[in-house]
């Protein structure tokens, strides 16, 4: 295990990223390198367009880039799957030498010829950023002839997981923009969120547009004798929490302080980034504790049952019976619909039940929900 002064520093270093995303590569080595990983990157997945971006690397040769785009199609109905919350919560990470088994052999042959043509003994991923459309994966690959990934190295990522996922969701926010200190009232003024640069106690030091938009509507938040204040109070304790620990010891913030609700007309969320240590971060503003992010928050779609297409295979009259069935139709009204007979729908009922392993409707419509990436249903 990491002793606590690495802990901390490594922390820093991930911290760092948020102001400056060019610091990803060194980090992402630091990282792999405390759990005995020989390359790692920061995927990036749109589940909508089968979409898949290697945001940053480290360790990773061109070989490793091209043979794995040359399955990127069918590992978005992977990832769909071994990264749904049943599987994967945010930042809870996955060691797939234990968890291959449990995808099928499709994904088992895929994981296998990657594990076999690029010399890795073991993979472990997790969840740092998720959305309606997209997720975002932190990966660490221990290599040939360095054994399998333990429970103490999973223990050594649960840690430092909550501090990637705010710092990559940050670096969302921003656009992936580089932050310096001598422009930044200049360069928070371009950014759609609001951005507020706090000190001792909240005490509000700056506020670009957008969020002294906010503060004079008072709505998500507000200033009491220069102190930010959320308009609930469950969020305000949160908020007011994660800037004391941003300030004390940023170590230990783990998730507090990010993805805040607050309550107001239009849903909006906060995020609270240390400031007061770093090489990076301490540059920006002489007292400041922490930057507090606001976003409106994410809208949840409904399930596109497509993924369940790559995952399974359906075929084609089945995908449309299951789309059917997600729409709350009965089976008979199902049939009647397609215009086919309640034998034929039950057998393409029966065919979808085997090969996602459920033997009741309404386990099936679960299933959806649970796997499916949360994206829009096909409007057909």
């Amino acid at each position: 295990m990491l002793s606590h002064r690495q802990l901390s520093e490594l922390i820093g270093m991930i911290y760092d990223c948020a102001i400056d995303p060019d610091r990803w590569p060194p980090t992402l080595a630091a990282i792999c390198q405390s759990i005995g990983c020989g390359s790692g990157f920061i995927l990036l997945v749109d589940l909508e367009q089968s979409h898949h971006k290697f945001a940053y690397s480290w360790g990773l040769g061109p070989d490793w880039k091209e043979r794995y785009f040359a399955y990127s199609d069918q590992l978005t109905g992977f990832y769909s799957l071994a990264f749904s919350r049943q599987y994967a919560p945010d930042g809870e990470p996955l060691i797939m030498s234990r968890f291959i088994d449990l995808t099928g052999l499709n994904g088992k042959r895929i994981y296998e010829d990657l594990r076999r043509t690029l010399s890795i003994t073991d993979v472990m991923q997790t969840v740092v950023l998720r959305e309606a459309r997209r997720i975002a994966i932190l990966t660490a690959s221990r290599h040939q002839n360095d054994g399998t990934l333990i429970d103490q190295d999973a223990e050594t990522m649960r840690l430092l997981a909550p501090h990637v996922r705010r710092a990559v969701k940050i670096i969302d926010i921003l656009d992936a923009n580089k932050i310096e200190a001598d422009t930044l009232e200049a360069t928070l003024d371009t950014f759609i969120a609001g951005v507020l640069i706090v000190g001792e106690r909240g005490r509000i030091l700056h506020a670009n547009d957008a969020a002294r938009r906010m503060l004079s509507a008072r709505e998500p938040i507000a200033a009491i004798d220069g102190i930010l204040s959320a308009r609930n109070a469950a969020a305000n304790e949160e908020l007011s929490a994660a800037i004391r620990l941003a300030r004390d010891n940023e170590a230990q913030i783990g998730s507090s302080g990010l993805g805040v609700p607050l309550c107001c007309d239009e849903p909006s969320v906060a995020h609270v980034l240390p400031l007061a240590r770093g090489n990076v971060r301490t540059r920006l503003m002489p007292q400041a504790t922490a930057a507090v992010f606001i976003t409106r928050a994410e809208r949840e779609s409904s399930a596109d049952i497509r993924a369940l297409v790559r995952i399974f295979d359906l075929t084609a009259a089945e995908i449309r019976l299951l789309e059917q069935l997600t729409r709350n139709a009965t089976l008979a009204d199902a049939a009647k619909t397609l215009r086919i007979s309640q034998e034929t729908a039950r057998t393409h009922l029966a065919h979808i039940f085997s090969k996602t392993g459920v033997s009741r409707q309404a386990d099936l419509l679960t299933l959806v929900d649970r796997l499916a990436p949360p994206i829009r249903r096909s409007a057909s």
